[in-house]
């Protein structure tokens, strides 16, 4: 069996310490043993871009925010996706994150964090949103593993009504919040709807090709 090589350890701000493995081609971020993203799961991180995408339409020039940035499958996915006057903003609280981005993860990353489209902001993707007013199309979170989370407790306060009142303020007209999560929350739905939102909830499959763990995807507009 091919060997797991330790290739960098980040201490999560005010939360776990993460761990960044390679096993051949394949890269994991670890904590515990918990292995909260891989290059051989992507599926999810994909499909967090693209259904969020189809639902804003024929906007020519839109504003995405995602947070945070993990191996990039979301953020790619996204440009792929989008023309050439669309803005992304991705916010990352790990700095370690983006440096296996550029550094061991190179080849993962493909330059996407170079794109002129991109803006990247070192911080909580919390306090994105509690800063901006009618900012973005879309918000897309795939923050900790969702509701229910287990690298951060301040990542919590995402998923309170206080913090989706604040992304219902930071989204234009029409917008989308995308929320990733690793499991289903009925009572987080709830939540979602009881914040004003109509909610479209879609389970995806973790692997590209359809298989592995199945996760859930909630996509939430004003109603």
């Amino acid at each position: 069996m091919t060997p797991r090589i330790h290739l960098g350890t980040a201490q999560v701000p005010g939360g776990e310490e993460l761990r960044l493995y390679s096993r051949g081609d394949d890269f994991m971020i670890v904590l515990d043993r918990n292995e909260l993203m891989s290059t051989r799961m992507q599926g999810s991180e994909i499909a967090l871009a693209e259904m969020t995408i189809e639902r804003l339409g024929d906007s020519a020039a839109p504003h995405l925010l995602i947070g945070g940035y993990g191996m990039g499958f979301t953020l790619r996915a996204a440009l792929a996706k989008l023309g050439a006057k669309a803005k992304l903003t991705v916010a990352e609280l790990v700095p370690e994150i983006i440096e296996w981005a550029h550094g061991p993860m190179a080849s993962v990353a493909d330059g996407c964090l170079d794109d002129p489209r991109v803006s990247l902001r070192m911080g909580d993707v919390g306090e994105a949103i509690r800063q901006a007013n009618a900012e973005y199309d879309a918000i897309l979170l795939d923050v900790d593993n969702g509701p229910d989370g287990l690298v951060r407790e301040g990542n919590d306060g995402l998923y309170t009504n206080a913090g989706l009142q604040a992304a219902k303020r930071a989204l234009r007209p029409g917008g989308v919040l995308a929320i990733w999560s690793a499991a289903p929350d009925k009572a987080f739905a709830k939540r979602i709807e009881r914040a004003g939102f109509t909610v479209d909830e879609v389970t995806v499959a973790a692997r590209t090709n359809g298989k592995g763990p199945r996760h859930v995807i909630w996509f939430a507009r004003l109603s």
